[in-house]
């Protein structure tokens, strides 16, 4: 069945040189894009499957992350696509409506604002209270929305007619990747929205991968035990404050439309879906509407991921579609994920500074906090505090480990207060003038991300501390005074004299690279083309025996790549439990790939990568736009 409703039809239309601070919707948010100059209209003809994808990526890598684009005519399809909305920090703050740090400091006023001691206290306070009060969503249950301008049920409903992507070769099939994905607790009745990527199988049948540890898997697992059904509906193309408030870390039981309404500084408008008992957005593009059979599962996947990995197929629940609701001319909005540096990267750094003061409640020394984007999020974490007893950075390395989705931290890095952990670079020169071998390192076993591939468990695995701060009275000292005044040790070695002296027994060895010749500690990356087992730890440890080496690194990669790109690998490769391996004062890290006769029974992931047809072809239209030089 097709249902319109007769009513206005709001369009994308530019709003000259006014700045909006509020968006109520997409195209608000998109006419507010195209007047700052930080979107593209591409009109010529693109296809979903891959080519989408291949610009995006493009254009992504590029300095500051390019711009939004907007692919206004897609193939088998009357619906444009927006890619790479969040794709820089301008636009970040003009999603958030604000800079991430004002945010920050009005979160961080809210949660340290004592109980009034006075009458004049209690109406000083009135002013945050109100505001507060003006977050939450209101509920509108007589007025057509116009996320159902048009209802499609029965027969009419086909997920096959969205220009829905196909973001890399080897994926399972085309992904839905920025879905809010509504769910509600069988117990509470409390709503959640969660971004959990959904495949498309046939027109009216998706995945729904949430992995164990969300809220989404939670609430399925409660739903289970009732014996009923799941509903779910799912918002496509909502304002930009909701889209990013189903990424954000909250604190189970917080309200993720109260956030949303928290950030933009006004209340969410939702409406009553038409097939299930649930509230959503009333100013989104489109609405998937349906339920979750708890005892059905279907293979989904592979998808390559944010890891820049495939994540492997594997068994998850299946959507059904019940009905799709749209606007009459919806966008759809998406994004593309793959290696660093993509659009995800900002919406890291908008949870990093925002998020800062809910993990200062809970460890006030904490003065910043850094995710590089080379970590993927939960590969690597850079802290800085101000140190106040003996040992309390360690004590920062185990809370973080069991504390919300910062337990799936793999390494930990803790610095002072003052120290540039915002700067990845300069950070890791701090790092090795300030530590010693073994003394500052800690080593632990925990939880690790669904996606991480680097452990031969699923789901947990080896972690590392890097204590870099300098030892206070009261805590041990090792050797030359752990961390303060350390010794320098001997030159750092040429890069061509490590090459040589290591080529003769490890003829596969492309290149040495050693990033900072003036640290106190010398760390040298040594770029492999793995042939055999064992070969990336036995030339880590042969690079040990080299005067002035005190951390070798060896790590998969061609003669060309960046160093990013080399980080980026290291990263993801390294179990900690296995791979770290301390030899007297020195440090061997094999961050190669893994097989089973090391110790890795698990299947080791591809990286993503665009055909080479496909590439040239998104070169050449994105040369021809001047998105890229």
């Amino acid at each position: 069945m097709i249902i319109t409703p007769v009513r206005g039809v709001r369009l994308l239309t530019k709003v000259g040189k006014r700045k909006l601070t509020r968006y109520q919707s997409l195209r608000e948010f998109i006419a507010a894009l195209d007047a700052a100059g930080e979107l593209v209209r591409i009109g010529k003809e693109v296809s979903a499957d891959l080519e989408i994808a291949a610009i995006s990526d493009l254009v992504m890598k590029s300095p500051g992350g390019g711009k939004a684009l907007l692919f206004e005519k897609v193939k088998n399809s009357s619906m444009p696509v927006l890619v790479n909305a969040y794709g820089s920090r301008k636009r970040m703050e003009m999603a958030l409506g604000s800079d991430p740090d004002r945010l920050a400091a009005k979160i961080q006023e809210l949660i340290t604002t004592s109980p009034p001691s006075s009458i004049t206290d209690a109406l000083k306070m009135l002013p945050k209270l109100s505001g507060l009060r003006g977050a939450f969503p209101k509920r509108k249950r007589n007025s057509y929305p116009q996320c159902q301008e048009v209802i499609l049920t029965g027969d009419a409903v086909d997920l096959t007619k969205l220009p829905v992507l196909n973001c890399w070769p080897d994926d399972g099939g085309p992904f839905v990747t920025l879905p809010c994905v509504i769910t509600k607790d069988p117990e509470t009745g409390r709503q959640n929205v969660g971004m959990y990527r959904l495949q498309i199988y046939d027109k009216n049948t998706t995945g729904m991968h949430w992995h164990i540890h969300k809220d989404g898997s939670a609430a399925h697992a409660a739903t289970k035990k009732t014996g009923k059904r799941m509903e779910i509906a799912v918002a496509i193309g909502t304002d930009p404050s909701i889209t990013y408030a189903a990424t954000a870390p909250l604190p189970r039981g917080i309200d993720e439309m109260m956030f949303a309404g928290f950030l933009r500084g006004a209340p969410i408008e939702l409406a009553k879906a038409i097939t299930v008992d649930l509230w959503v957005p009333a100013d989104a593009e489109i609405i998937l509407e349906g339920y979750v059979d708890t005892a059905e599962e279907r293979i989904e996947g592979p998808f390559g991921d944010h890891t820049g990995y495939y994540s492997p197929a594997d068994p998850y629940p299946v959507f059904h579609v019940t009905a799709i609701t749209h606007r009459r001319t919806p966008v759809y909005f998406a994004t593309v994920v793959g290696i660093p540096p993509m659009e995800d990267e900002w919406l890291g750094w908008a949870t990093e500074r925002l998020f800062l003061p809910l993990l200062q409640t809970q460890w006030p020394e904490v003065t910043q906090m850094h995710l590089p984007p080379e970590g993927v999020f939960h590969n690597l974490c850079l802290a800085a505090m101000d140190k106040l007893y003996p040992m309390q950075a360690r004590r920062l390395m185990s809370g973080f480990w069991g504390a919300g989705q910062m337990s799936f931290t793999k390494i930990i890095a803790v610095l002072e207060e003052g120290d540039p952990v915002q700067d990845g670079a300069k950070a890791a020169e701090t790092i090795l003038n300030r530590i010693e071998i073994p003394a500052s390192l800690v080593f632990a076993e925990g939880v690790l991300d669904a996606l991480d591939h680097s452990s031969p468990n699923a789901l947990w695995g080896g972690k590392m501390g890097i204590d870099a701060t300098r030892a206070i009275p009261g805590e041990p000292t090792y050797g030359n005074g752990h961390g303060s005044e350390l010794v320098k040790t001997p030159s750092a070695p040429h890069t061509d004299g490590v090459y040589s002296r290591l080529k003769g027994d490890f003829p596969n060895l492309l290149k040495c690279v050693i990033p900072f010749r003036e640290t106190r500690l010398t760390l040298a990356l040594l770029v492999l083309d793995k042939k055999e087992p064992g070969e990336g730890a036995a030339l880590a440890k042969a690079a040990l025996e080299i005067e002035g080496l005190e951390i070798a690194v060896a790590v998969e990669g061609s003669v060309s790549e960046p160093m990013k790109m080399l980080v980026w690998r290291a990263l993801a490769s390294i179990d900690p439990g296995r791979d770290v391996t301390v030899v007297g004062d020195k440090l061997a890290v094999d961050a190669t790939i893994k097989s089973s006769e090391e110790g890795h029974p698990r299947q080791w992931p591809t990286e993503v990568s665009h055909p080479p047809e496909v590439v040239s072809a998104a070169e050449n239209l994105a040369r021809q736009l001047g998105l890229i030089k």
